[in-house]
């Protein structure tokens, strides 16, 4: 009874036709999983049956693992619409890569309650055309949009019939990813109890995170090893974390032609903050 289906539902199929950006991830040859954000007008994805989206941009030239989306590798989408706390996801095959875009075979789609996302109002915004810096982490400027972010996307390698990838939002308060030096360490808040990411880290530890600096159009691309810790932290909300040693990391300063100006926090991300008070014990 988990709502994951074979298919895309007509609302979910009308959902993704709405957004002007996807949050999308795949994997390379080795089974690294990278994680990205395609934008376009409204409309610039579309579904023209349950089992099909097609989405009008790909991966900008320079950009980490712009040359993996190609056709059979494995994708996992993300619909997220801020304004409204809205979310679906869509994991499966990439059917077709080409100048037009992509077309996506649906192998698995599902939604996600709208805990821990905070409002934004979109907007169109001025975007660089550099390629990506790669960096070694950990930079003054990483950090402090770490430091500053109350939003993630992360992205594992998944096993079974979705394809082969997953990618899903993480929410908190500014701080909720609180870095020491090169590890990162993400509270597990309760949720939907899926466990789609805590699942594929348990069986491949490899993870990609993504950070978007909703005001710059900044973007944050890092990839890593992630360690389950169960252990309880004392508060029902923050069931459990995991600590990412991050092993590459990409700059991409004003990469995206959006901006996003913050409207509130969702109710249940104020309930966190004991978690940004938790000194963290090794």
């Amino acid at each position: 009874m988990t709502g994951i289906r074979p298919f895309m539902p007509d609302q979910h199929r009308e959902f993704f036709a709405l957004l002007p950006y996807l949050f999308i991830a795949t994997t390379d040859a080795d089974g690294w999983p990278v994680a990205t954000v395609l934008t376009g007008p409204p409309g610039f994805v579309q579904s023209p049956d349950p089992n099909t989206l097609t989405v009008a941009a790909l991966p900008r030239a320079g950009e980490p693992g712009a040359e993996l989306f190609a056709a059979g590798r494995p994708f996992g989408a993300l619909g997220l619409d801020f304004a409204t706390r809205r979310r679906n996801r869509a994991n499966g095959l990439i059917a077709a890569a080409g100048q037009g875009g992509l077309t996506l075979q649906i192998l698995q789609s599902f939604g996600n309650c709208p805990q821990y996302i905070q409002t934004r109002a979109v907007e169109p915004g001025p975007a660089a055309t550099a390629p990506a810096e790669p960096i070694a982490f950990p930079t003054a400027e990483a950090l402090a949009q770490i430091a500053r972010a109350d939003t993630m996307f992360v992205a594992t390698r998944a096993a079974g019939e979705n394809g082969g990838v997953d990618i899903s939002h993480r929410g908190g308060l500014p701080g909720f990813v609180k870095a020491s030096g090169d590890v990162l360490t993400i509270p597990d808040f309760r949720g939907n109890r899926f466990f789609n990411t805590l699942g594929n880290l348990v069986l491949d530890p490899r993870a990609a995170l993504l950070f978007v600096d909703f005001e710059t159009g900044d973007l944050l691309h890092l990839q890593g090893r992630a360690e389950i810790d169960w252990r309880p932290t004392g508060d029902d909300l923050i069931q459990r974390r995991w600590r990412l040693t991050v092993e590459r990391a990409w700059r991409r300063p004003a990469a995206l032609p959006l901006r996003w100006a913050f409207g509130d926090y969702s109710p249940v991300t104020l309930n966190t903050a004991a978690w940004n008070a938790l000194t963290l014990v090794a």
